[in-house]
């Protein structure tokens, strides 16, 4: 008697379990290029995360934000040449290290430059993370919790260790770009 109620009470405990608990992609509507996280996570419209400006417009700070159907600020692409993280609407603006790389360091959005160091970063295509060029052992991910930016959803965006954050903060995918 106990094993069928277990039989029978395990589809039904499946069904009320959070779905967060499972990778789930978002459904992205925003126009490539994208950088975007492989995991929906909670984002209420299932819009998905992308990289953008805080605030309306231009910002010289970067967050995860809901991607918005529309584009703009949260279009960015990444040039596997120079290794930056690109803006596609701001033009000649890449992200950079708000400071040296360590866990926490958030990214700021300035006048691309070859020659520095902070904009650059490594993509790997089979982990689908970005790590800072000068510290392998951090990845670019979006913090634990959300909250409310107006109609949509916002993160902080920052660097954490990669061997101790989850894949569903660290895991991004590109759509679109140039090099």
């Amino acid at each position: 008697m106990k094993q069928n109620f277990l039989w029978l009470a395990a589809p039904l405990l499946l069904a009320i379990v959070p779905t967060s608990l499972y990778a789930a992609p978002p459904e992205l509507q925003t126009p490539a290029p994208v950088i975007y996280l492989a995991d929906n996570l909670d984002e209420q419209e299932n819009l998905g995360w992308c990289i953008d400006t805080v605030g309306r417009g231009f910002a010289e700070r970067l967050h995860a934000h809901s991607c918005k159907p529309f584009g703009g600020d949260v279009q960015f692409y990444y040039n596997n040449t120079s290794r930056q993280i690109v803006s596609a609407t701001y033009a000649g603006k890449c992200a950079i290290l708000s400071a040296a790389a360590a866990a926490g360091v958030t990214l700021g959005l300035v006048d691309c430059s070859a020659a520095s160091s902070a904009q650059k970063f490594n993509y790997n295509n089979q982990t689908s993370e970005f790590r800072p060029g000068g510290n392998n052992s951090l990845c670019l991910t979006v913090g634990g919790s959300s909250r409310s930016a107006g109609p949509f959803m916002s993160r902080n965006l920052e660097l954490a260790s990669c061997a101790s954050t989850a894949a569903k903060f660290k895991q991004w995918r590109i759509k679109g770009g140039k090099n």
